[in-house]
């Protein structure tokens, strides 16, 4: 199996009005509990806008992304699936939860990660 990173940009819900973030709360908590019901939901959530700092190499601290970014993740949610064609299903249905569209990105596995973490080959 293949974990999947599903997000979206910071930015990517402001044309949700006050009073719709009821709904998509709701929408959104029915789509993670459909993947979590189906075994593919690992990890998932919000980040706080714009509320990022830099650790350099030698320990430095600068507050705020990256200068040159232009755009920063708002949320995220982590699926292994078999199939990208499976990841681009899901990102679907979180996609039409959250009302905004998804990136998907295959990550890199690491079997030495997995083992020291005691994941099973199930979460693999």
């Amino acid at each position: 199996m293949t974990r999947y990173l599903v997000s979206f940009n910071d930015g990517a819900m402001d044309h949700i009005k006050d009073d719709e973030w009821e709904d998509l709360a709701t929408s959104s908590k029915a789509v993670v509990r459909e993947a979590w019901e189906a075994g593919v939901w690992v990890y998932g959530g919000g980040l706080q806008r714009q509320r990022a700092s830099v650790v350099g190499t030698d320990g430095l601290v600068t507050d705020g992304p990256y200068p040159e970014t232009k755009e920063v993740i708002g949320g995220f949610s982590v699926i292994e699936v078999d199939t990208r064609e499976e990841a681009l299903a899901w990102a679907a249905r979180i996609a039409a939860g959250c009302r905004c569209a998804q990136e998907v990105r295959e990550l890199m596995p690491d079997p030495e990660h997995d083992k020291m973490i005691g994941l099973t080959d199930r979460h693999r």
